[in-house]
């Protein structure tokens, strides 16, 4: 039985947006994010589910018990802004220590309560700390820890590592999840980056204009996007107009067969939907590690080098195809590439290959 449910959610506003016909599942102890561009309703969303504001038609459940009206200090759940708003007169133990007074907690469980949350983010001996005088990475940790403090059922947190610099939240992205399984908390966290979506989520809900359009773990999403829209949200860019042809995919761009590609094998599983259901103009995508040096493998892709930048881990090579696309593709460092203005030749692995839906507005 699932913690959370939602129940075809929707929720109107005068000026014409709406979220609609909102419903997945959160399990306990489950790291659930929120995923989409500005916008798209995610801290909408989240403040339906905390009860800060009412939809208009729909359910919200917990434990199969609907709250949908439950105000929301009567929720058991806990929320953090991405502002974190520490009350700048208290140390950090009065900052932690708020909820839990409001609770009616006696002055030993509250001493209590602050040491294990404390420690739990690692700021042990932090209580009587200036939280003006913390560093933002610091100020985070106050934060969460005054919202596990009170063992909420469900913990929100509102694009936690959005006000960190690319250091710290580095750092956190790594530390956040295994914060939130120590605590053995269930978590709704919200952002527009993938990549923290991605290093943070059990399971992604991705949302545009509203609607949720596609759930699921965040290896799968990468993997398998279920249109054009989401894979360019996603950072992957390389798109062929594409169709079905005798079992093979023929690609096209701009209306012209392209030259030296003629056809895409797709005896990988990924390439092989039911293609009865597919509209003539699909769309291929090519997902950035799937080409390798070699003009004797798979689907072998021609064009020159119009930019290499080194990137740390690995380099990013941006060619022009023959037909006049640009691909971008990425390469283990260490590989001996061809410089700026230099011909290339690649094979594209047939397992990094997806066939999408004709791309729309309405996704």
């Amino acid at each position: 039985m699932p913690l959370l449910e939602l129940r075809n959610l929707h929720k109107s506003y005068p000026d014409g947006w709406t979220l609609a016909d909102v419903s997945f599942t959160v399990e306990q102890g489950e790291i659930v994010c929120l995923l989409g561009p500005s916008g798209c309703g995610k801290t909408t969303l989240l403040r339906l589910i905390a009860g800060l504001e009412t939809p208009d038609s729909g359910q919200v459940l917990v434990d199969s018990k609907d709250v949908t009206h439950t105000p929301p200090h009567l929720r058991g759940f806990g929320l953090m802004f991405q502002e974190y708003a520490l009350f700048p007169h208290k140390d950090v133990f009065g900052n932690v220590a708020f909820g839990l007074r409001m609770q009616g907690l006696s002055r030993r469980q509250v001493t209590a309560r602050v040491a294990e949350a404390l420690a739990l983010v690692g700021l042990e001996g932090f209580e009587h700390r200036d939280v003006n005088q913390l560093s933002g990475g610091e100020r985070q940790r106050v934060a969460l820890a005054r919202s596990l403090a009170p063992h909420p059922r469900l913990l929100m947190l509102d694009e936690p590592l959005g006000a960190l610099d690319r250091n710290l939240r580095e750092r956190l992205l790594d530390e956040l999840p295994a914060i939130l399984y120590r605590a053995g908390v269930t978590a709704i966290t919200v952002t527009h980056d993938q990549e923290e979506a991605f290093a943070l989520a059990d399971r992604v809900v991705l949302m545009r204009d509203g609607r949720i359009v596609q759930v699921g773990a965040p290896e799968e999403v990468y993997r398998k996007p279920v249109s054009a829209w989401v894979a360019r949200f996603l950072g992957l860019t390389n798109l062929v107009l594409a169709w079905v042809v005798a079992g093979e995919i023929e690609t096209v761009l701009g209306k012209l067969v392209i030259g030296d590609w003629g056809s895409v094998t797709r005896h990988h599983e990924s390439l092989a939907p039911n293609h009865q259901s597919l509209i003539p103009d699909s769309q291929l995508l090519i997902r950035p590690e799937a080409a390798q040096l070699s003009e004797d493998g798979l689907n072998v892709v021609r064009g020159i080098v119009i930019e290499r930048s080194f990137r740390g881990g690995h380099y990013r090579l941006r060619i022009r195809h023959v037909s006049g696309q640009e691909l971008t593709f990425d390469f283990p460092a260490g590989t001996r590439l061809p410089a700026v203005g230099g011909a290339i030749a690649l094979s594209l692995d047939p397992g990094a290959l997806a066939l999408l839906p004709a791309d729309d507005d309405t996704a």
